[in-house]
């Protein structure tokens, strides 16, 4: 009976342990280095993609429709998710998804082209580069970590290394969309941090949980949008085509890849590789816009990378006692 005993208690520990791991999902064994390194990779695409938002907004979509284009973005791509896999929420991650839905997408994307219609691309991306240091704010709160000395300097030198890669000095300030790309950057850094403590749903794919996501987003935009600015007179083949890789390529793979790799890294090495949009979102506009780098912003570049390697290094676990 003793030996019964201490086992039965011992697996009911060991229950409650994984329970608290991964909270509303199984556990997640930690991944090896070689497997962090593929997932960080992957995770990477996301923000990589969302680094060319700044050009194709400019160039291919409607002037001054940052709700449309927000809309159209998120309420599509979340559609098709629901029917490619066709599974709904249940239970409290009815409230969960909409609230991750808002943060990300819903709140989000319209701040987000808010931005990117009044700010350069350099701007806007040096503004988002402060969500490392963000996610380790939020992180001692919500998931109760401590960040190390390793991760707030890293993410300084991210900051100062977007800033060299992407300021120029004839840059634009415009108040407005700097305060609209601070906020959105805060968002979504706390919804980095609250995924993260959700974890997702037992039987429930990726690509479901960003379609709910997805959805609900679009659903709070589109009557918005559809009221405020409503439908230009008509699109162009451009416009057609800038809205279709924003909601297939840069949203619906994207964010799937995005979140797979939050599920599967701690908060703050997710949050390093954010830093990847500024680069794209240069050599977009190197490529597209016919822009030069200067010395100090290959420095910059430099920088960035620094800060995302650091970012993904493996801190080394505690001795027991």
């Amino acid at each position: 009976m003793d030996i019964g005993s201490r086992s039965s208690t011992a697996q009911r520990t060991a229950q409650r342990s994984a329970q608290r791991a991964t909270p509303g999902s199984a556990t997640t064994p930690r991944p090896s280095a070689k497997a962090a390194a593929g997932i960080a990779a992957l995770a990477a695409i996301g923000p990589a993609t969302w680094g060319t938002t700044y050009v194709t907004t400019t160039e291919l979509l409607p002037p001054d429709r940052p709700l449309l284009a927000a809309a159209l973005r998120a309420l599509p791509a979340g559609l098709i998710l629901l029917a490619l896999t066709r599974r709904l929420p249940s239970g409290d991650w009815w409230w969960k998804a909409a609230v991750l839905g808002i943060l990300n997408f819903g709140a989000f994307f319209p701040l987000l082209f808010f931005g990117a219609y009044r700010l350069p691309g350099g701007v806007a991306s040096t503004i988002s580069a402060v969500m490392p240091l963000l996610v380790a704010g939020f992180g001692i709160g919500v998931l109760k970590v401590r960040p190390t000395g390793r991760t707030l300097a890293a993410g300084l030198v991210g900051v100062a290394g977007v800033a060299l890669l992407v300021l120029r000095g004839t840059a634009a300030v415009d108040l407005a969309g700097i305060a609209a790309m601070l906020t959105a950057t805060t968002l979504m850094a706390l919804a980095v941090v609250l995924s993260k403590r959700w974890g997702r749903p037992a039987g429930v794919s990726l690509l479901a949980l960003t379609g709910w996501q997805l959805t609900a987003g679009g659903l709070v935009l589109a009557p918005i949008a559809l009221s405020v600015e409503g439908l230009p007179g008509h699109f162009t083949g451009a416009n057609l085509a800038g809205y279709a890789y924003l909601g297939i390529i840069g949203t619906a793979l994207a964010y799937a890849l995005w979140f797979h790799g939050i599920e599967r890294l701690p908060a703050s090495s997710v949050s390093f590789l954010g830093l990847t949009n500024p680069v794209v979102a240069t050599l977009a506009g190197l490529v597209f816009l016919g822009q030069t780098l200067t010395a100090w912003q290959l420095g910059g570049l430099v920088l960035v990378l620094a800060s995302v390697l650091l970012g993904q290094a493996r801190r080394r676990p505690s001795p027991r006692t």
